[in-house]
C-alpha cells in the first residue's frame, strides 16, 4: 500500500482533478481516505435515481466539504460527498463534475498495489459497477 496526498488550489474541479490523479499516478484501486476543503458551488446526483432518469441538483456555495468517500481508480471512480453551508445546512450526494475548488481542498489516496478496479455495466442497475480483480 501507499498513500497519495495533494492539494488542489483555487478553480480547480474536484472530481476531474481526481480522476486525474488516478490516472497521472497509475492507480488501479484506491480509497478516499480523506478530504477536506470548500467548494464554490456543488453538483450531485441524488440518491436512488435511475441511470435513465438521474437527479442532478447543483447549488452556489460557498460550501465546506464535511466529509468524502469514495472508490479510485484510473478505470473509473465513485466518490460521494458531504457539504455543509455557511448556515451549517449539509447537503450529500454522488460527486459530479464541475465542482469549483474555493480555497483548498486536500486530498488523500490510499493505493492498494495489488488489485484492480473496473467499471462494468450491470444489466440490472443500469450503471457501470465495481468489479475487483
Amino acid at each position: 500500500m501507499r498513500q497519495i496526498t495533494i492539494r488542489l488550489k483555487p478553480k480547480q474541479y474536484l472530481k476531474e482533478e481526481i480522476e486525474k490523479i488516478a490516472k497521472d499516478y497509475d492507480i488501479y484501486a484506491g480509497a478516499l481516505l480523506s478530504i477536506v476543503g470548500g467548494l464554490e458551488n456543488a453538483k450531485l446526483r441524488m440518491a436512488g435515481t435511475e441511470p435513465n432518469n438521474q437527479i442532478i441538483k447543483e447549488w452556489d456555495g460557498p460550501f465546506e466539504i464535511v466529509s468524502g468517500t469514495g472508490t479510485i481508480s484510473k478505470n473509473g471512480c465513485h466518490i460521494h460527498i458531504s457539504l455543509s453551508d455557511k448556515a451549517g445546512n449539509v447537503i450529500g450526494g454522488h460527486l459530479k463534475d464541475g465542482c469549483r475548488v474555493k480555497f483548498t481542498a486536500e486530498v488523500v489516496i490510499l493505493v492498494f498495489d495489488d488489485t484492480t478496479y473496473k467499471r462494468e455495466l450491470d444489466s440490472k442497475t443500469g450503471f457501470g459497477e465495481l468489479v475487483v480483480e
